[in-house]
């Protein structure tokens, strides 16, 4: 998963004179749950039909250039690690924001699970 080599595809594309903003998210694992609890790592699991349509649905929205995600799966990860990376592309920040932000949300919710290993 590399930042970078997602905002570098974006930018080789032919329309990427379309694209006022690129915004990122970068999920990291943290030491503690939001309850407090201490956190070793943790496993992820993707739905990569339900991935693939998300990220279709969230293109289509108006002044979306593109939208790129990248999911750490199949290995235990240390806190600390990298879980999932998100670049989004589009025309002006209010369009882009939200579409990031819904991504995001949708992900989180619908199309990973994790597993958490406790201390």
């Amino acid at each position: 998963m590399d930042i970078n080599a997602m905002i570098q595809q974006i930018k080789s594309r032919p329309d990427y004179d379309r694209v006022g903003m690129i915004l990122c998210h970068n999920g990291v694992v943290r030491k503690t749950t939001r309850e407090g609890r201490e956190v070793t790592g943790l496993r992820v699991e993707v739905d990569h039909g339900g991935l693939e349509r998300l990220i279709a649905t969230q293109k289509s929205k108006e002044g979306i250039v593109e939208v790129l995600v990248a999911i750490e799966e199949d290995r235990d990860l240390a806190v600390g690690e990298d879980i999932m990376a998100i670049v989004v592309a589009g025309d002006i920040r209010e369009r882009v924001i939200q579409t990031l932000g819904d991504t995001l949300e949708a992900v989180k919710t619908q199309i990973t699970t994790k597993q958490q290993f406790y201390k």
